[in-house]
């Protein structure tokens, strides 16, 4: 939860008009808020975060549903593809 500078929370109508700002600025496709908390999720098991720490930081309380939330990359599969040719043939 983020909140204006007086403590008080952030409008959904302001949340959503800052999200469409940063899609423009970044110069991606538009997507739903929500399509961040999944690119959030991939993006930090990419970077091998363990899933444990990824529930915390997206705030579940469920590994159910934390899984819901990465997706397998091609570079994700292709990794683990050569991790295991590494220990098979090593």
């Amino acid at each position: 939860m983020f909140c204006r500078p007086d403590g008080c929370p952030v409008g959904k109508r302001a949340d959503w008009g800052d999200w469409k700002e940063v899609l423009r600025l970044a110069g991606v496709r538009d997507v739903r808020v929500h399509d961040g908390r999944h690119t959030a999720g991939t993006l930090l098991a990419e970077l091998g975060i363990d899933p444990k720490t990824i529930q915390q930081i997206l705030g579940h309380s469920q590994m159910s549903q934390t899984a819901r939330y990465i997706h397998a990359s091609d570079e994700l599969t292709r990794g683990a593809a050569d991790r295991m040719g590494e220990a098979l043939w090593s």
